[in-house]
């Protein structure tokens, strides 16, 4: 972590995330709510060619050399053993087929023998590494409804290091066997802004030890031993919302949760696209006050609020009408009496887009590769966070940047990045494209004007959809933001919009883009979990016993259902195209 705290701290933010498309309380504010290529090109990838109420005890931290199993959801996926249960125990539960989809071309015989593969990479996406102790969490509308808060986000970083940790074990693709090349990363890496999490996320991508820990060292100081029962205490006997859908006591989770872990860093070069959490306070406010900003850093945290107060803020943020954040700052203002006193810690602080890629350029950040994983000095200058990139021979990748620095957790283009991405589709117009952003077309619905530039004009998802379908050589727009499994054809080429890594069921997602060499390509979709067991032991605390309590606590969370894992079609596939 210190190697980010020192970077000077910008009062930009991050945004909302919508968890089915409809707006919920655990969509937004910290949760709370349900070199030619432009600014910058990145620099070819090596290698690619282009339920218990009994307190239990904790164990060590486990070795990160562990032995892991290459295995997709083709094979297995986490499953409840009884659906009866008050709290749902998982276990090896059956895999998800491959679906044909011929919407955009049909299949013809004898492809498997001709095809030739273009590009092989994994997608992470929503990891929402989370720094669960930060004052400026809104953790306190959960009483708006209990999917306002997740009982799993204290674990988000052991989680994501056993996502890292099943990538590194497949290592090819499971639909043609090819090398995988690179990753690339689709946003809400971060949840809360913070250069902490910045720094967590780093570290679990490029390799090395984590204390996903702020404030006080030694100990947790956050809403699970803040003494509200609208909050799951692990630690403590008595009812809370969370017991009484079941949830365990487990002696020992605080002190595991804010413990050391090491991650072992992705094998591949990585790339990284931003979402609205790394941008934006709470995922959705641009606050130019400066007030959130010194918040974060300070003291004072508030972990409880009238009714009143708790539905009329939860109202304005679902609609995210203000995105300057004016209510929710007013609230900090008049609540001070009821606050309570937390270590403060300059690692809260929020950072901007030119902090965010000098963190990403800092040489012991680099892991596999490439320098500044997609971003360069070029962005650096301009103030600004896309580019493209090398996918294998003829085939580029566009990152975009659709967060609205305005504020609202949903995106939006500005005119500047509309015009490169159209100068770059024609650039590329004899190659292949696949472009990656963090919000989907149907997310894309912001016009918020930007004040420091107030005439600019903003570009949704219908615009972006409309220019891509001007160019034969997209083959697909990959994305997350929804916390869902989606997959859709927009005309001429596929979106593909990815689940979440933070929400159950907790996936990642291989593409493998093929010529079939008779007028069509393919494109396989196969989804991934960490490498964490299916089953769980309350008993086991180590690095890996948590990120397997992650997926069993997200898979309990109240609220949670089984829609983010979408259909079949949205899951594993292969997409048919004509080119």
């Amino acid at each position: 972590m210190t190697r980010i705290r020192s970077a000077v701290a910008a009062v930009d933010r991050r945004s909302f995330l919508t968890a089915t498309g409809a707006v919920g309380i655990s969509t937004g504010i910290g949760l709370a709510l349900g070199a030619g290529g432009g600014p910058g090109e990145a620099a070819a990838a090596p290698g690619a060619t282009a339920a218990s109420s009994v307190p239990v005890p904790r164990t060590p931290a486990a070795s990160p050399t562990r032995s892991v199993p290459a295995r997709t959801t083709l094979e297995t996926v986490a499953a409840p053993r009884d659906s009866s249960a008050a709290f749902r125990r998982l276990g090896d539960g059956p895999g998800w087929r491959r679906v044909v989809r011929e919407s955009l071309a049909a299949p013809r015989a004898g492809r498997a023998a001709r095809r030739t593969v273009l590009s092989s990479f994994v997608q992470l996406t929503d990891m929402h590494l989370t720094d669960v102790q930060h004052p400026v969490r809104t953790e306190y509308l959960r009483s708006q409804g209990v999917s306002g808060w997740r009982p799993q986000e204290a674990l988000t970083v052991p989680g994501a290091v056993a996502l890292i940790e099943q990538i590194n074990a497949i290592r090819s693709g499971p639909a043609t066997g090819a090398e995988l090349t690179f990753a690339v990363t689709t946003g809400d890496n971060t949840d809360n802004n913070s250069l902490a999490e910045l720094d967590w996320y780093l570290t679990v991508m490029s390799g090395g030890r984590i204390s996903p820990n702020t404030g006080d060292s030694r100990r947790y100081e956050g809403v699970q031993n803040s003494g509200e029962r609208l909050f799951w205490h692990p630690e403590d006997s008595r009812r809370d919302t969370d017991k009484e859908y079941g949830f365990p006591q487990i002696d020992g989770f605080l002190d595991a949760a804010i413990r050391s872990v090491n991650s072992p860093g992705l094998r591949l070069p990585w790339y990284s696209t931003v979402g609205n959490h790394d941008s934006l306070a709470s995922g959705a406010i641009a606050d130019r006050t400066g007030y959130l900003a010194e918040f974060a850093v300070g003291a004072r945290k508030l972990y409880d609020v009238s009714n009143g107060d708790a539905k009329t803020l939860s109202k304005i943020l679902a609609k995210g009408s203000r995105p300057g954040g004016g209510e929710l700052i007013d609230l900090l203002r008049e609540s001070k009496r009821s606050m309570r006193s937390i270590t403060p810690d300059p690692g809260r602080a929020p950072f901007g887009p030119r902090e965010y890629v000098s963190a990403h350029l800092d040489p012991s950040r680099v892991g596999a590769g490439p320098v500044g994983h997609g971003y360069t000095k070029a962005n650096l200058d301009s103030d600004t966070l896309y580019y493209t990139f090398p996918m294998g021979e003829n085939i580029t990748g566009i990152s975009l940047d659709t967060t609205d620095r305005a504020g609202h957790f949903t995106g939006s283009l500005d005119s500047a990045q509309f015009a490169w991405l159209k100068r770059r589709l024609k650039e590329h117009r004899d190659e292949y494209v696949v472009v990656f952003s963090h919000h989907n077309s149907w997310t894309m619905t912001n016009t918020h004007p930007d004040p420091a530039r107030p005439g600019e004009t903003r570009h949704n998802g219908e615009e972006v959809l409309e220019l891509l379908n001007k160019h034969r050589s997209v083959l697909a727009w990959v994305n997350g933001h929804s916390h869902r499994n989606s997959i859709n054809p927009r005309g001429s080429f596929w979106e593909i919009t990815t689940a979440s890594h933070i929400d159950f069921p907790q996936l990642a997602r291989i593409i493998e883009i093929t010529d079939n060499r008779d007028g069509t390509l393919s494109l396989f979709t196969t989804l991934i979990e960490s490498a964490a067991p299916h089953g769980t032991d309350f008993g086991d605390l180590s690095q890996t016993g948590l990120a397997a309590l992650y997926r069993e606590l997200a898979h309990n969370a109240p609220g949670s259902t089984t829609a983010p894992a979408g259909k079949l079609m949205d899951r594993n596939t292969e997409l048919l195209i004509t080119r």
